[in-house]
Protein backbone atom coordinates (compact mmCIF):
# COMPACT_ATOMS: atom_id res chain seq x y z
CA UNK A 1 0.00 0.00 0.00
CA UNK A 2 1.40 3.12 -0.76
CA UNK A 3 0.81 6.52 1.45
CA UNK A 4 -0.16 9.71 -0.52
CA UNK A 5 2.39 12.63 -0.23
CA UNK A 6 0.89 15.78 0.51
CA UNK A 7 2.74 19.35 -0.62
CA UNK A 8 4.63 20.77 1.60
CA UNK A 9 2.47 24.60 2.96
CA UNK A 10 4.41 26.92 2.47
CA UNK A 11 5.14 29.19 5.58
CA UNK A 12 2.35 31.04 7.55
CA UNK A 13 3.01 34.14 9.79
CA UNK A 14 2.05 33.03 13.24
CA UNK A 15 -0.54 34.87 15.17
CA UNK A 16 1.01 36.39 18.57
CA UNK A 17 -2.29 38.84 20.12
CA UNK A 18 -5.87 36.92 20.54
CA UNK A 19 -8.63 38.16 21.60
CA UNK A 20 -7.96 37.59 25.27
CA UNK A 21 -5.35 39.97 24.63
CA UNK A 22 -7.73 42.38 23.53
CA UNK A 23 -10.22 42.05 26.14
CA UNK A 24 -7.76 42.32 28.67
CA UNK A 25 -5.84 45.92 27.28
CA UNK A 26 -7.32 49.05 28.71
CA UNK A 27 -10.18 50.20 26.96
CA UNK A 28 -9.31 54.28 28.52
CA UNK A 29 -5.62 54.23 28.98
CA UNK A 30 -3.16 54.17 26.04
CA UNK A 31 -0.14 51.36 25.59
CA UNK A 32 2.15 51.62 29.16
CA UNK A 33 4.27 54.13 27.99
CA UNK A 34 7.44 51.66 28.06
CA UNK A 35 5.28 49.50 25.70
CA UNK A 36 5.41 52.59 23.64
CA UNK A 37 9.21 53.28 24.14
CA UNK A 38 10.34 49.65 23.05
CA UNK A 39 7.64 49.48 20.16
CA UNK A 40 9.11 52.57 18.31
CA UNK A 41 12.43 52.04 19.32
CA UNK A 42 12.38 49.29 17.70
CA UNK A 43 11.08 50.42 14.59
CA UNK A 44 13.80 53.10 14.70
CA UNK A 45 16.75 50.76 14.77
CA UNK A 46 15.49 49.16 12.17
CA UNK A 47 15.42 51.62 10.02
CA UNK A 48 18.26 52.85 10.77
CA UNK A 49 20.10 49.53 10.05
CA UNK A 50 18.06 49.24 6.67
CA UNK A 51 19.76 52.85 5.97
CA UNK A 52 23.51 51.71 7.26
CA UNK A 53 24.30 48.65 7.99
CA UNK A 54 26.66 46.81 5.40
CA UNK A 55 23.85 43.51 4.90
CA UNK A 56 20.76 44.87 6.39
CA UNK A 57 18.89 41.85 7.86
CA UNK A 58 15.40 40.58 7.18
CA UNK A 59 14.47 40.73 10.40
CA UNK A 60 15.00 44.80 10.22
CA UNK A 61 12.69 44.75 7.34
CA UNK A 62 10.16 43.12 8.91
CA UNK A 63 10.09 45.29 11.96
CA UNK A 64 10.19 48.13 9.57
CA UNK A 65 7.35 46.56 7.24
CA UNK A 66 5.09 45.79 10.24
CA UNK A 67 4.98 49.32 11.17
CA UNK A 68 4.13 50.20 7.65
CA UNK A 69 1.02 47.93 7.71
CA UNK A 70 0.14 48.74 11.41
CA UNK A 71 -0.34 52.34 9.74
CA UNK A 72 -2.63 50.63 6.96
CA UNK A 73 -4.40 48.96 9.12
CA UNK A 74 -5.29 52.53 11.16
CA UNK A 75 -5.65 54.37 8.13
CA UNK A 76 -7.62 51.90 5.83
CA UNK A 77 -9.81 49.93 7.92
CA UNK A 78 -11.07 51.75 11.16
CA UNK A 79 -14.35 53.24 11.09
CA UNK A 80 -16.16 55.14 8.86
CA UNK A 81 -13.80 55.57 6.64
CA UNK A 82 -12.92 58.91 4.63
CA UNK A 83 -12.20 58.78 0.90
CA UNK A 84 -10.27 61.16 -1.45
CA UNK A 85 -11.64 62.40 -4.92
CA UNK A 86 -9.80 59.65 -6.53
CA UNK A 87 -11.67 57.07 -4.32
CA UNK A 88 -8.80 56.24 -2.39
CA UNK A 89 -9.06 55.87 1.56
CA UNK A 90 -7.00 58.39 3.21
CA UNK A 91 -8.42 58.39 7.00
CA UNK A 92 -10.53 56.10 9.34
CA UNK A 93 -12.07 56.75 12.58
CA UNK A 94 -10.84 55.18 15.68
CA UNK A 95 -12.32 55.61 19.31
CA UNK A 96 -10.30 57.56 22.00
CA UNK A 97 -9.32 56.91 25.38
CA UNK A 98 -12.87 59.14 26.21
CA UNK A 99 -14.48 56.80 23.86
CA UNK A 100 -14.47 59.59 21.30
CA UNK A 101 -14.27 59.37 17.61
CA UNK A 102 -10.74 60.29 16.49
CA UNK A 103 -9.48 60.26 12.92
CA UNK A 104 -5.98 58.07 11.85
CA UNK A 105 -4.76 59.44 8.92
CA UNK A 106 -2.49 59.23 6.40
CA UNK A 107 -1.30 63.10 7.37
CA UNK A 108 1.62 63.28 4.98
CA UNK A 109 0.02 61.37 1.82
CA UNK A 110 3.27 59.00 1.60
CA UNK A 111 1.61 55.40 2.69
CA UNK A 112 1.49 53.86 -0.34
CA UNK A 113 5.01 55.30 -1.55
CA UNK A 114 6.54 53.22 1.93
CA UNK A 115 4.42 50.55 0.77
CA UNK A 116 5.92 50.73 -2.22
CA UNK A 117 9.55 51.25 -0.94
CA UNK A 118 9.28 48.41 1.18
CA UNK A 119 8.40 46.49 -2.05
CA UNK A 120 11.38 48.05 -3.84
CA UNK A 121 13.45 47.00 -0.88
CA UNK A 122 12.23 42.93 -0.61
CA UNK A 123 12.47 42.98 -4.64
CA UNK A 124 16.40 44.44 -4.32
CA UNK A 125 16.94 41.65 -1.67
CA UNK A 126 15.39 38.76 -3.50
CA UNK A 127 17.35 39.66 -6.67
CA UNK A 128 20.43 39.19 -4.65
CA UNK A 129 21.03 43.23 -3.42
CA UNK A 130 21.04 44.59 -0.38
CA UNK A 131 18.04 45.31 1.37
CA UNK A 132 18.09 49.27 1.31
CA UNK A 133 15.42 51.75 1.24
CA UNK A 134 15.94 54.99 -1.19
CA UNK A 135 15.73 58.50 -0.96
CA UNK A 136 11.93 59.09 -1.68
CA UNK A 137 11.36 55.47 -0.05
CA UNK A 138 12.87 56.78 4.12
CA UNK A 139 11.08 59.62 3.50
CA UNK A 140 8.35 58.33 3.31
CA UNK A 141 8.79 55.33 5.76
CA UNK A 142 9.68 58.00 8.29
CA UNK A 143 6.41 59.91 7.50
CA UNK A 144 4.44 56.44 8.29
CA UNK A 145 6.35 56.19 11.60
CA UNK A 146 5.21 59.75 12.86
CA UNK A 147 1.86 59.16 11.91
CA UNK A 148 1.93 55.70 13.81
CA UNK A 149 3.29 57.45 16.74
CA UNK A 150 0.83 60.16 16.64
CA UNK A 151 -1.85 57.37 17.06
CA UNK A 152 0.08 55.21 19.23
CA UNK A 153 -0.31 58.06 21.91
CA UNK A 154 -3.95 58.91 20.97
CA UNK A 155 -5.68 55.47 20.83
CA UNK A 156 -5.90 53.47 23.70
CA UNK A 157 -4.50 49.93 24.55
CA UNK A 158 -6.81 47.79 23.62
CA UNK A 159 -7.55 49.43 20.22
CA UNK A 160 -4.00 49.04 19.39
CA UNK A 161 -3.87 45.26 20.04
CA UNK A 162 -7.36 45.16 17.96
CA UNK A 163 -5.30 46.82 15.23
CA UNK A 164 -2.30 44.62 15.82
CA UNK A 165 -4.70 41.72 15.31
CA UNK A 166 -6.64 42.92 12.43
CA UNK A 167 -3.29 43.65 10.73
CA UNK A 168 -1.86 39.66 11.71
CA UNK A 169 -5.16 38.54 9.86
CA UNK A 170 -4.94 40.63 7.05
CA UNK A 171 -1.05 39.39 6.37
CA UNK A 172 -2.29 36.22 6.74
CA UNK A 173 -4.89 35.99 4.70
CA UNK A 174 -2.73 37.87 1.65
CA UNK A 175 0.02 34.82 2.62
CA UNK A 176 -2.98 32.13 1.62
CA UNK A 177 -3.84 33.60 -1.08
CA UNK A 178 0.21 33.58 -2.42
CA UNK A 179 0.75 30.22 -1.08
CA UNK A 180 -2.35 29.23 -2.40
CA UNK A 181 -1.64 29.19 -6.52
CA UNK A 182 -1.71 26.40 -8.88
CA UNK A 183 1.45 25.31 -10.01
CA UNK A 184 3.34 27.44 -12.72
CA UNK A 185 1.57 31.05 -11.06
CA UNK A 186 4.04 33.34 -9.76
CA UNK A 187 3.32 36.48 -7.55
CA UNK A 188 5.33 39.30 -9.23
CA UNK A 189 3.85 42.14 -6.82
CA UNK A 190 1.19 42.37 -4.39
Amino acid sequence: MTTKRRKPRAHQPITYYTLMDELLASATQPMPQRNRTHQLRRMADALHELMHAPQPSTNAWRVVSDAVNLLETLVQHGEAPIKDATGNIIASHWRDCDGDAVEVRDSSGLLADAIDAMTKAGNRYNTGHPLRLDGPGIHAVRAAFDDYQAALDTLPHRTMVRCHRATEIRVKAIYGRVNNLPDGVHVMAI
